[in-house]
């Protein structure tokens, strides 16, 4: 075996696995040195170790808080995904219904949400419905553009081919144009997730009892610097979790082809 071939199997079965680790270790132990080296109080900026420790001290609070999350972005992202779905077959299928439709969601994409917290509370309550309607909303755009970019991205020649062989128009979305778009789909699944805890997040910061937005909100009120780092980190690996499981599924489901470099 030649010594380039060697160097790219060592590059690929090694350091591309570690490359994240490692950065995040870095990253972390500049962190660590820095908040003494300058003199900045733990109090004001905890260090990472002192965040773990919080972490580890407090976990079955965070984890009673978190799970809350959980479930209002899950709620939220499976609304998002039944009703993103058939609005982008709709609006590629349907050229009066897009004329009419496409211009509102824009202008609803454009909205910040965390204007439209306070009056979701107002309408909706002081329960679980504002948080998973936000979850919903602020997820639901970017699944029906992949969706409907996905569906418009395959060649009319292939189109062409398989209706010249026979097939009807169900054929062709089954056997051919779905699953073309799945990767589309897959792709506004995973920002369409992290959107929604950031939307779940929103609404425990303007109406919640429970929840980790809530938990960190106390904690602000509380001055407690550790347990509202310790928060932030948790809701960054709910974010993470919920992304790895939408990447498993997609390994599972889509053809893998190989990403042109």
């Amino acid at each position: 075996m030649s010594l380039p071939r060697r160097r790219f199997d060592f590059s690929r079965s090694v350091m591309e696995p570690a490359a994240a680790p490692l950065l995040a270790v870095v990253l972390l132990g500049a962190w660590q040195a820095a908040v003494p080296l300058a003199g900045i109080s733990e109090f004001v900026l905890p260090t990472p170790w002192i965040v773990l420790k919080r972490i580890v001290a407090d976990w079955y609070l965070l984890l009673q808080h978190s799970w809350i999350t959980v479930l209002e972005v899950t709620f939220g992202f499976g609304i998002a995904v039944v009703t993103g779905i058939p609005t982008a077959l709709a609006i590629f299928y349907w050229r009066v219904f897009e004329r009419a439709v496409y211009p509102l969601l824009v202008a609803l994409q454009t909205v910040p949400k965390v204007v439209l917290a306070p009056l979701l509370v107002l309408y909706l309550g002081y329960d679980w419905a504002p948080k998973i309607f936000l979850a919903f909303l602020i997820s639901y755009f970017p699944i029906v553009i992949a969706t409907v970019v996905g569906l418009q991205s395959l060649d009319k020649p292939m189109i062409d081919l398989l209706r010249s062989m026979g097939a009807n128009e169900w054929q062709v979305f089954v056997k051919l144009r779905m699953p073309a778009a799945l990767p589309n789909i897959f792709g506004g699944f995973k920002v369409g997730v992290g959107l929604a805890v950031i939307g779940a997040v929103i609404g425990e910061y303007v109406a919640a009892e429970r929840g980790i937005g809530y938990l960190q909100l106390q904690a602000n009120a509380k001055f407690d610097t550790a347990l509202s780092f310790a928060a932030v980190v948790v809701i960054s690996g709910v974010g993470v979790l919920l992304f790895s499981i939408i990447g498993f599924l997609e390994r599972r489901i889509v053809f893998q082809r190989e990403a042109a470099r």
